[in-house]
């Protein structure tokens, strides 16, 4: 893993967040918390960009952020705890937070 983009605004309200997915690219890891997990709500724009992100980069948010609002993502999704959060952050040979 390269880089991890770290999103935490809600990608449906902010459009300079949601330009930053155009910069993953197929080595990179996006992790949604907060409310950005929004973007995972099916039929929105946010959704629609996930979709378009190159298919070996990994996407991942946090469980508890996304069993709060009670989303059922359609797009496949790893569900992380904060303990995975950090082992993604030190894996990951750089960080860019998208907040």
């Amino acid at each position: 893993m390269t880089t991890l983009h770290l999103f935490s605004r809600s990608l449906l309200l902010d459009a300079g967040a949601l330009d930053g997915l155009s910069w993953v690219g197929s080595e990179d890891t996006v992790l949604l918390t907060g409310a950005a997990v929004e973007a995972l709500r099916p039929g929105s724009v946010a959704a629609e960009r996930l979709a378009r992100l190159p298919a070996e980069a990994a996407l991942y948010a946090l469980a508890e952020d996304v069993q709060a609002r009670r989303l059922h993502p359609e797009r496949a999704v790893t569900l992380i705890d904060y303990p995975t959060f950090v082992d993604l952050s030190v894996s990951c040979a750089k960080v860019i937070s998208w907040t």
